[in-house]
């Protein structure tokens, strides 16, 4: 067990417990989880408000919760009451899935997704506020697609050009892809006629599974990076990135393959930072995705997802996983690999991250499962040992490591966290490979 005693570390406390996990039946809707806790927040949208300082979430159900330091949420509830009136009659369903945020001038503008499930009769409205807690008013649609279009009006995103400062919307799932239109910054409504311009899309025979599109730019590296989420949500979701020098586009992985190329035999297309993932010694989880990204005011950076306990046999409602992301630096996202906790970005001594691992290196499959961890050793003298494997690593500086080993060179970043699974603090890494395969560490 990892012992961190007489040291200059600052380690996370864990978080308050909102409630403990209410029962429930599998396959039943609990109400009251969603007015309690996380459990059941699905699709979630992080919004940190510059006006009030509390960060928001925008779940599936315009459910709304505020918190001040992303680790202890307040629910507010449903922050818009239906869709418009044009929206409700081409869906015929009430339901708001995906909500994600903007501000523009003094108006708050939340767009939602109304539709049904596995059908392209999809409508995104435009509903707006004065503030981040609404209620927001539904203004009016801004796409509507149906059964003869090769798109699904779901799961909106707003992104503005540096440059131009236009604003955009990203949308899509399935069939025909995620997809970019332009938006007039007055009304917050479509600007231009038709779908867009396809920005990623599947191979039929992965079913086309890809939605939850997310641009965010990283003004660091001067890159937009375009997460996506690959597979099922009640199974093998996992988040890929692909980035570009602008906002329309094309967006490459870390191979240079662009996310519109169906020739993925291999499920190899996009950079995959998430996926299925056990440790030892505690509950696995699967299907993280349908992400938000935060760059906070103080330039740390968090990916927000829904993710699920590991069972495959019985359905398991989603809850929210709020992760640190760091940047490689290749320009590519990691994630701390145990949820947020508090962790503060710091220097790390080599004595400290000298000892033993728990390691698992999210390699692509098909399709994606659940990735369980191997033990590995990082010894006082820079030797790696990994099952069989054997290597080196380097301590480069206080927050960055590297591992080699036969052909293969692995940069890590480093960062104290808090492990859910042992219920104590310790050391985390997160980096990928030279041929962008992520790897995650804890130390135990």
């Amino acid at each position: 067990m990892a012992k961190f005693k007489e040291c200059d570390i600052k380690f996370p406390s864990k978080p308050p417990v909102l409630i403990a996990k209410p029962e429930f039946k599998p396959g039943e809707e609990s109400k009251e989880q969603d007015k309690f806790s996380l459990w059941g927040a699905h699709d979630p949208a992080i919004y940190h408000d510059p006006l009030s300082g509390n960060y928001y979430t925008y779940c599936t159900g315009a459910i709304a919760r505020k918190s001040v330091d992303m680790i202890t949420w307040e629910n507010i509830g449903k922050v818009v009451e239906n869709p418009p009136k044009e929206s409700i009659e081409w869906v015929g369903d009430t339901g708001i899935w995906a909500p994600d945020i903007i501000k523009v001038g003094e108006e708050y503008r939340l767009y939602c997704s109304n539709s049904t499930w596995g059908v392209r009769q999809s409508c995104i409205f435009l509903a707006v506020a004065d503030n981040a807690e609404g209620p927001f008013i539904p203004r009016g649609c801004v796409l509507k697609t149906s059964e003869d279009m090769p798109v699904n009006a779901i799961d909106a995103n707003l992104i503005i050009d540096e440059e131009t400062g236009q604003q955009y919307m990203v949308y899509g799932s399935f069939w025909g892809g995620c997809h970019i239109i332009k938006l007039d910054p007055e009304t917050g409504l479509a600007a231009e006629e038709g779908i867009g311009k396809c920005i990623a899309r599947r191979p039929k025979w992965f079913d086309c599974s890809i939605e939850g599109p997310y641009v965010k730019y990283n003004p660091e590296t001067g890159y937009y990076y375009l997460f996506v989420s690959y597979g099922s949500l009640k199974s093998d979701y996992n988040i890929r990135v692909g980035r570009s020098k602008l906002v329309t586009g094309p967006y490459v992985d870390v191979n240079g393959r662009d996310m519109t190329d169906l020739e993925d035999y291999k499920n190899e297309v996009g950079y995959m930072i998430a996926c299925g993932y056990h440790f030892d010694n505690g509950q696995g989880y699967m299907g993280p995705g349908h992400n938000s990204v935060l760059r906070d005011f103080d330039n740390q950076w968090y990916l927000v997802c829904h993710i699920r306990e590991h069972d495959f046999k019985t359905p398991q409602i989603s809850t929210m996983h709020v992760y640190k992301m760091f940047w490689t630096p290749d320009g590519w996202p990691v994630l701390n690999p145990e949820p947020y906790a508090g962790e503060i970005t710091q220097p790390i001594a080599r004595e400290f991250i000298v000892g033993e691992y728990e390691r698992i290196k999210l390699v692509p499959s098909i399709p994606q499962g659940v990735l369980n961890s191997v033990p590995m050793i990082l010894t006082e003298d820079g030797k790696f040992e990994c099952c069989s494997i054997k290597g080196q690593w380097e301590y480069f500086n206080a927050t960055t490591i590297s591992i080699t080993y036969g052909n293969i060179m692995e940069v890590y970043k480093i960062t104290a966290a808090w492990d859910w699974q042992l219920d104590e603090p310790t050391i985390t890494i997160t980096g990928k490979d030279q041929h962008g395969v992520a790897v995650w560490g804890k130390k135990v």
